[in-house]
C-alpha cells in the first residue's frame, strides 16, 4: 500500500547518518500503542475485581482525590521505587486495601488482574509493518520507562532485547539507559538509532547518549529543546521506514 508523505515538523532536524546505523533501541508506550487508553481499561478491569473481593476498597477506590491521594503518599514513603511502576502500583494498591481495613495480601491478585490488562493493547496502524521492517535488518531493543512486556503484548519475535527502567535501576533520559540498550544489541552507542515519541525522555536522552534520535511526534507538538535536535522527526512509523529505505 502506497502512503503518502507527510511533513515533517521539525525543520532544524540534523538528518540521519544511515551509514551509522547497526542497531534500534525502540520506545514502546505511545510510539507503538496509544498509552492512556490501555491504563483506563486496566484500571476498570481491577475496580471491577476489587468490587468483587473487596467491595470497601472498591468504594474508596472510586472517590479519585482518595486515589491520587494514596498514590502520591505510596510515592513518597517508597522514592526507592521511583522507576518501578509494577511495584508502585502493587504498594498503591496495598495502602488502598489498608485504608479501607480488608486484607493487604489481595495488592497482589489485584495487581496481577490490573497487569494482565494492561498487557492488553492497540496497536497503531503503523507499528507492525514497521516493526517487521526494523527487525529484519537490526537487532531491535526496546527501551522503556513503562511496565509493559513485549513478549505478553505479542509482539516478542521482533524484539532482540529489551531494557526497561524497572530492572535496570533508572530510566530514561539518563544516558546509561540507553548504552545499555547499545550493549544488550551489541553495539556502541553511535551506532544505535532509538526512535521515541517523548521529546525529552527519548529525544534528548538519546542525543546526550551519543545516539542518532528518531522523534515519533503525531500530534504535531512544537520541539522545545533547542540547540539539540532530533536527527529526524516523523508523523508516523511509515515515514520512518521510508527514511531508513523501506
Amino acid at each position: 500500500m502506497h502512503h503518502p508523505a507527510r511533513p515533517l515538523t521539525n525543520p532544524s532536524d540534523q538528518g540521519l547518518d544511515l551509514s551509522r546505523i547497526r542497531a534500534i533501541t525502540l520506545d514502546l508506550d505511545d510510539t507503538l500503542w496509544p498509552i492512556w487508553p490501555t491504563i483506563a481499561r486496566a484500571e476498570q478491569v481491577l475496580s471491577v475485581w476489587l468490587a468483587q473481593h473487596a467491595p470497601t476498597t472498591a468504594a474508596l477506590g472510586a472517590d479519585q482525590k482518595t486515589l491520587r491521594e494514596v498514590r502520591e503518599e505510596t510515592g513518597r514513603s517508597r522514592p526507592d521505587l521511583a522507576h518501578d511502576l509494577n511495584a508502585l502500583r502493587r504498594e498503591s494498591i496495598r495502602t488502598l486495601l489498608q485504608r479501607a481495613g480488608d486484607d493487604p495480601a489481595l495488592a497482589e491478585p489485584a495487581f496481577e488482574v490490573f497487569f494482565a490488562e494492561r498487557q492488553r493493547v492497540d496497536l497503531f496502524d503503523d507499528a507492525l509493518p514497521m516493526l517487521a521492517f526494523l527487525s529484519e535488518r537490526f537487532p531491535v531493543v526496546a527501551l522503556s520507562n513503562g511496565n509493559a512486556d513485549v513478549h505478553r503484548v505479542g509482539i516478542g519475535a521482533h524484539f532482540h532485547a529489551s531494557v526497561n527502567a524497572r530492572e535496570f535501576g533508572v530510566g530514561k533520559p539518563d544516558p546509561r539507559i540507553f548504552h545499555a540498550g547499545a550493549s544488550a544489541a551489541g553495539v556502541a552507542p553511535h551506532e544505535v538509532l532509538h526512535i521515541g515519541d517523548d521529546a525529552h525522555l527519548d529525544g534528548v536522552g538519546a542525543l546526550n547518549a551519543g545516539m542518532q534520535a528518531v522523534w515519533v511526534n503525531r500530534h504535531g507538538h512544537a520541539w522545545e529543546h533547542a540547540p539539540l535536535a532530533p536527527h529526524l522527526t516523523v508523523t508516523d512509523l511509515h515515514a520512518l521506514c521510508r527514511a531508513l529505505g523501506g
